[in-house]
């Protein structure tokens, strides 16, 4: 399994495993002071191989990041930072110019719409569309795309006929929320869109116990390989990159040692997960905007 994917929409390889700076670091203020052990995490993720850092203006999390960056020596052009906008989103060039100086870098490999539950009275789908292509065209961002993107919101922006097609949906995606998200990745594929997964451990961290367990942890002992690894193995094979976090260092190798080509799943395993997170729905994230009542 490659380590990287490139799109027709991408001018650089995107790696397929990204570290979040969300969920565990939430702070939702980014005039907070630096979080020292978010800057520490970040420098132990790049020592052992990560080159995608995941961010976004919601987490508050940048004058952090920016700080992690500043202070380690691989070189710009060897990283792929994402970000997104969502609270600023009236105006999004201003919104990208802020994260930019916040990073402390000159562009953005991958700028995101974060999510499509915006006021749309205060700015419309198109003119917010526009304005991250022209963030493109001016080459502060190298790539658009969106974030938690239904099929019925895709097909909205995509009837708009855009001069530049989101190169990327970014969803909460784990066995328990395939099901329901099945849809929104069979059009993404079929639209050249790639499926980005965040809490791609989302059935082990928020429902032990639940009936995807047992598959998982059979599978983990057939493969010799841990939990987290079928699980983000799985993950990628129903998508294309996979984000994820954590502040230990075992646990990050452990992560990125699901690209080993040598470890793979079948039909037969991927249809066994699928099965037992089809028992259960849940999701994290944006819930009521999503499912409603579910």
């Amino acid at each position: 399994m490659s380590h990287t994917l490139t799109l027709s929409s991408l001018k650089t390889a995107i790696p397929r495993i990204g570290y979040g700076t969300g969920t565990k670091w939430y702070s939702g203020d980014n005039s907070k002071p630096i979080d020292k052990n978010l800057v520490q995490a970040i420098h132990v993720a790049l020592s052992v191989g990560y080159r995608h850092l995941d961010a976004a203006e919601m987490y508050g999390t940048d004058t952090s990041i920016g700080e992690a960056i500043r202070t380690q020596s691989i070189p710009r052009n060897k990283l792929f930072i994402t970000s997104k906008v969502y609270r600023n989103i009236e105006n999004i060039e201003q919104a990208c110019l802020d994260s930019l100086s916040r990073l402390d870098i000159d562009y953005l490999d991958l700028w995101l719409i974060h999510s499509p539950y915006f006021d749309r009275n205060k700015i419309s789908l198109e003119q917010a569309w526009k304005q991250m292509e022209k963030l493109f065209e001016n080459g502060k961002v190298k790539a658009i795309g969106v974030s938690n993107f239904q099929k019925n919101h895709l097909e909205e922006l995509l009837a708009l006929k855009p001069k530049i097609k989101p190169a990327v949906n970014q969803i909460e995606l784990h066995p328990y929320v395939y099901e329901a998200s099945r849809e929104v990745i069979e059009y993404c594929k079929s639209n050249e869109i790639a499926i980005e997964s965040y809490s791609p451990l989302g059935s082990l961290i928020y429902k032990p116990g639940g009936p995807v367990d047992e598959v998982v942890e059979k599978l983990a002992k057939k493969y010799n390989r841990s939990p987290a690894q079928i699980l983000l193995k799985w993950n990628l094979k129903k998508g294309d990159i996979a984000v994820t976090t954590s502040s230990k260092q075992e646990r990050l190798e452990d992560f990125l040692n699901v690209l080993d080509e040598n470890f793979q799943l079948n039909n037969e395993d991927i249809k066994a997960i699928d099965d037992a997170g089809a028992k259960l729905h849940f999701r994290q994230y944006w819930t009521k905007e999503i499912d409603g009542n579910k």
